[in-house]
């Protein structure tokens, strides 16, 4: 074995005692470290069955179970795992400069059956389409050198959630309920910040980004984020915005605390806001390293007001950046980016930091009709977090 080869099984051996000073039972560190260089071996699937004929080829059987028992009903915890990873690869990723973004985004794992828990049919990212398959939500800090899971769980859709008899023989603890994607990625950025973790610009496709509740949580933990936006989302021009609650007038009746809307204080699209803006609105924006040269594109930015149910406000939502990318109306609209706070620095600088951040990590695809510029990195990065750390650890 030459010293590099021996060098990397030695980084690698430390690198599993560290999760097994965690795992709780003596008995589950062998399981642990089999399953770890079953993780790094090149099998086709990942799986237990195949790691076990990989792992141990004279008693793949015996091997079987073991791997089986331990992933099944080990009863170790993946967050005390999952935050001994933090503690031991955020070191050696912030040594290539500091944490650049939280991407939340979303795995679909493809299935054949109908037992795995979470099963269904719904969009699944690495099909490009609705399938069977299931769906884990997940948060991961990166920066142009790597990405690192820090919160990963399972979507149990409501049908799964409400059926007693499915939920029984799957073994899913009570206390797990039906909770949608964005409030699973809300507790997860919740919990990186009550941890303290290093903080930085939140990525969300459009699948997040479209939901006002989410947007808001994160601009109250003082978080600045980009999100994803669909071209049809609403908001109201540069220079307009609802009309102010109606003052008590004598004989008019009473006055009202809400934002008022009427024919001629209406929001527009935003694809029909971006088609409007003249020639000299529109920059040359280099947003990311390409194969051979830097790809760029022409971006519009502009002053905004979201117009997300405002007529239940008594004041209007604060001004944002909308990030629009050039299209002719002959082409298919596939998204627009809204900036839903106040950057420090300008936009242009900021949104091909956030790409990078992204973009180096990344192995998922945009095949959802979203502009795929801040792709989340986390989708694709791995079924589980030891294994995706790996790499960063051993380089």
């Amino acid at each position: 074995m030459d010293l590099q080869a021996q060098s990397s099984e030695v980084r690698f051996a430390s690198y599993v005692d560290g999760l097994v000073s965690v795992i709780g039972h003596a008995d589950r560190a062998k399981p642990l470290r089999d399953y770890c260089l079953g993780l790094m071996m090149p099998c086709e699937r990942k799986s237990v069955e195949p790691m076990a004929a990989m792992t141990a080829p004279e008693r793949t059987a015996a091997q079987h179970q073991s791997l089986l028992h331990f992933v099944g009903q080990g009863g170790w915890s993946d967050e005390r795992v999952r935050a001994k990873v933090g503690q031991m690869v955020l070191p050696a990723i912030e040594q290539h400069g500091p944490i650049e973004a939280w991407i939340i985004d979303d795995t679909g794992f493809p299935k054949k059956g109908t037992h795995s828990v979470g099963v269904a049919r719904q969009y699944c990212g690495q099909l490009g389409k609705q399938d069977n398959c299931q769906i884990a939500v997940s948060l991961s800090l990166a920066n142009g050198y790597a990405s690192l899971p820090v919160a990963y769980r399972l979507y149990l859709p409501q049908a799964w959630a409400c059926d007693q008899a499915r939920r029984k023989k799957a073994g899913i603890p009570p206390d797990i309920v039906f909770k949608t994607k964005p409030e699973i990625a809300l507790e997860q950025i919740r919990a990186a910040c009550a941890a303290g973790l290093p903080r930085g610009v939140v990525l969300m496709d459009a699948g997040y980004g479209i939901h006002g509740d989410l947007r808001s949580a994160v601009t109250a933990r003082e978080l600045t984020y980009v999100a994803g936006i669909l071209s049809n989302t609403t908001v109201w021009a540069p220079g307009t915005g609802p009309l102010p609650p109606k003052a008590s007038t004598p004989g008019r009746g009473r006055p009202t605390k809400r934002l008022r809307r009427d024919a001629a204080h209406q929001p527009v699209k935003v694809s029909e806001l971006a088609f409007s803006l003249p020639a000299e609105a529109w920059h040359t924006i280099t947003w990311r390293e390409g194969t051979d040269v830097a790809l760029t594109s022409r971006f519009a930015r502009l002053r905004v007001r979201i117009a997300n149910r405002d007529f239940e406000r008594s004041e209007p939502w604060p001004e944002e950046w909308l990030l629009c990318p050039q299209r002719r109306r002959s082409q298919p609209s596939t998204g627009f980016r809204l900036c839903l706070r106040t950057l420090a620095l300008p936009v242009w600088l900021i949104l091909p930091n956030c790409a990078g951040a992204s973009s180096a990590t990344t192995r998922s695809s945009s095949r959802r009709s979203v502009l795929a510029i801040l792709k989340g990195a986390a989708g694709a990065a791995s079924t589980i977090t030891p294994r995706s750390a790996s790499p960063p650890m051993a380089s």
